[in-house]
């Protein structure tokens, strides 16, 4: 039996916090609270700012990522569109809890991240494998497959 352990060095990454604090954020607006969404979106602007100053291109994964985060934020302002907040509401939670992103699962079978054609074995082996590090609730994991932050500059 796997047995789980909070993975207390996450707190040490600025990434892991921006995460953190958007979660709250998409509650608030989902439950009424109108100055929360901009809050949100403000704070999905300075991380996508300060990852393409920091890594120089969009390629990068923690690029892309935030990129596609604002993105789906702002359309979610849509008219009839408020119910896509939910979506990355239950992603961002996933990915502060226990490092799982489905969100850059996603982005690596777009047809700029991967090499070969697009294939269910492809997509299965995308959103099964195992969380990345980054999360505050870690599993030990295969140590065959290396472990690194998916969505932060860490290790």
């Amino acid at each position: 039996m796997l047995e789980s352990r909070f993975d207390f060095s996450v707190l040490k990454d600025p990434s892991w916090w921006h995460w953190a604090a958007t979660v709250p954020l998409l509650a608030l607006h989902l439950t009424g609270y109108s100055w929360a969404l901009p809050a949100a979106i403000g704070l999905c602007v300075v991380a996508v700012g300060y990852f393409l100053h920091r890594l120089k291109r969009v390629r990068p994964y923690p690029v892309q990522v935030r990129v596609a985060y604002l993105a789906l934020l702002l359309c979610g302002m849509l008219p009839g569109m408020n119910w896509i907040y939910w979506i990355p509401l239950v992603g961002t939670t996933a990915m502060v809890l226990v490092g799982y992103c489905p969100l850059l699962r996603l982005l690596s079978i777009c047809p700029w991240n991967r090499i070969g054609p697009l294939s269910w074995p492809l997509v299965w082996r995308a959103f099964v494998r195992e969380p990345c590090a980054g999360g505050l609730v870690s599993w030990p994991v295969d140590s065959s497959v290396p472990v690194a932050a998916c969505c932060s500059l860490g290790k």
